[in-house]
């Protein structure tokens, strides 16, 4: 069943053994760092995030909620790889929202908490690798590194951070959810 949450646009280029590859699309994100462990980092991110989309901006707009929520690990700040992201970034992690489609960084509403941003995310090429469950910070770990392990034998070299995405509502059952990893590879 397809969800009725919109997601930012992708192209399947192909398909391997465990994931596949995708052109993403150009998209704006709504972003936002929190400091500690990965599940309150997410949450207390969702929660800062959600503000903003729900009328917490300098025109009290109310902005339709988009999938996926998503975290990354990482050293250095790289353009995020899905929709609603985070990434760890030395004790922190960004979480972000993906703006609907059609959104532009001018003509969005300017945020009123000062933790959160927008950001252009420019096109990328991704690969995707899809799991179920809830997604746990031991999960984004063994997932991350099926993937990795995945890549060299398609001829696909990774770029930046993994992310974890996930897709679903907090009330859908666990074998119902649908999560991913998520890797940047160089075209």
């Amino acid at each position: 069943m397809a969800s009725p949450i919109a997601e930012p646009a992708f192209e399947v280029v192909s398909r391997h053994d465990g994931f596949e590859l995708r052109q993403y699309q150009p998209y704006v994100v709504a972003e936002t760092r929190v400091e500690g462990e990965y599940r309150p980092s997410l949450s207390q991110g969702f929660r800062r995030l959600a503000g903003y989309i729900f009328g917490g901006n300098q025109s009290q707009t109310k902005l339709a909620m988009t999938a996926p929520v998503a975290a990354q690990r990482g050293s250095e700040k790289i353009a995020m790889t899905a929709p609603v992201s985070s990434r760890q970034e030395a004790g922190s992690w960004v979480v972000t929202f993906a703006m609907p489609a059609g959104s532009r960084l001018d003509t969005l509403p300017l945020p009123n908490d000062p933790q959160v941003t927008l950001h252009l995310v420019p096109a990328r090429r991704v690969a995707a690798l899809r799991f179920r469950g809830w997604a746990t910070a031991n999960d984004f770990q063994q997932k991350t590194a099926e993937l990795l392990a995945a890549l060299p034998s398609a001829g696909l070299q990774p770029m930046g951070v993994p992310t974890i995405a996930q897709y679903n509502p907090p009330w859908t059952l666990p074998f119902l959810r649908r999560n991913e990893i998520l890797i940047e590879v160089a075209d």
